[in-house]
């Protein structure tokens, strides 16, 4: 790219699963360029964010819209939560310094709820940017990553959530000693995946006890990698739908987040009479920031 078309008139940055994307925007909300970079353990998400934003910068101070930005390494202060029942698109942008005198950062405040404890910190951007364009909803959204937040939306409020740290515990399992090997492979079975789906759902209590037999159908009976692999997810996505029923049981249901990741959720959910809306949760985080960018150029009363 030229030096001209790297610059943006403001930037939008969204944070989640120790990854950080950016979006080079035009002022109406046109993306002019994108780019991502994962977090290593050693790398602040400020010094981070910095490096991605480099070759977009010029001279001049540009506004940045954050979604998800918190304090972990302490760069910034803590990032605002508002409690739940809360809207989203009423969520003011909190401006915060950075080191980098060219950008000038604004950090989306997440959501919070009391019992059962919960934080939201990036998601309520996706939910806005869906509730721009569906402000008559009246549902549960599914946002997914390494954490699902199922989401109760009425009004144009989000009354209540629960997350959950499936995909962070398919990882953490699928790397680990025990299934490390019963499950390497690139693709999974999606017939073993719904078969697994379905038990689980049944009897989430079995769910420790049918994680550890994967290795041993794979050592006694040959089970193949990819029959494991999908068994391991349909058994952890199982147990999550099993915990989260009382949210998606007889609701319009809007699934958001990565393609394949999708249509997993999907099927599990289609397979008990739920057709769910799927999305692409980074066109919803675009639309978020560009909403809440537009909210820090109103003029004040």
């Amino acid at each position: 790219m030229s030096a001209e078309s790297t610059y943006a008139d403001w930037i939008a940055v969204a944070y989640r699963d120790r990854r950080l994307c950016a979006w080079a925007m035009a002022g109406e909300g046109t993306v002019r360029a994108q780019a991502d970079t994962a977090l290593t353990g050693d790398s602040g998400v400020e010094e981070a964010l910095i490096a991605l934003l480099d070759p977009w910068l010029g001279q001049a101070q540009i506004p940045v819209i954050g979604a998800g930005l918190g304090s972990a390494d302490g760069a910034w202060p803590a990032l605002p939560v508002v409690a739940v029942p809360a809207k989203p698109l009423d969520l003011l942008p909190v401006a915060t310094a950075c080191s980098d005198p060219r950008l000038r950062l604004w950090r989306i405040p997440g959501l919070s709820q009391a019992e059962p404890a919960d934080l939201m910190t990036g998601d309520e951007t996706r939910i806005a940017g869906f509730l721009a364009a569906n402000p008559s909803f009246d549902g549960v959204m599914c946002l997914l990553g390494l954490r699902t937040c199922w989401v109760h939306v009425s009004a144009e409020e989000v009354v209540s959530f629960q997350t959950s740290l499936t995909g962070e515990l398919f990882q953490d399992l699928s790397l680990g000693d025990s299934l490390r090997d019963a499950v390497a492979a690139p693709r999974m079975d999606m017939a073993a995946y719904g078969e697994a789906v379905t038990e689980t759902l049944s009897r989430p209590e079995r769910l420790a006890q049918r994680l550890f037999s994967l290795r041993a159908a794979h050592l006694l009976h040959g089970l193949s990698p990819e029959a494991a692999r999908g068994r391991l997810a349909g058994l952890l996505i199982g147990a999550e739908l099993a915990a989260t029923r009382p949210y998606w049981l007889g609701q319009a249901v809007a699934i958001a987040g990565a393609q394949d990741l999708v249509a997993l959720y999907a099927s599990a959910l289609r397979g008990q009479g739920v057709s769910p809306l799927c999305l692409e949760a980074g066109l919803l985080t675009q639309v978020g920031l560009t909403r809440y960018h537009a909210a820090i150029q109103e003029p004040g009363p």
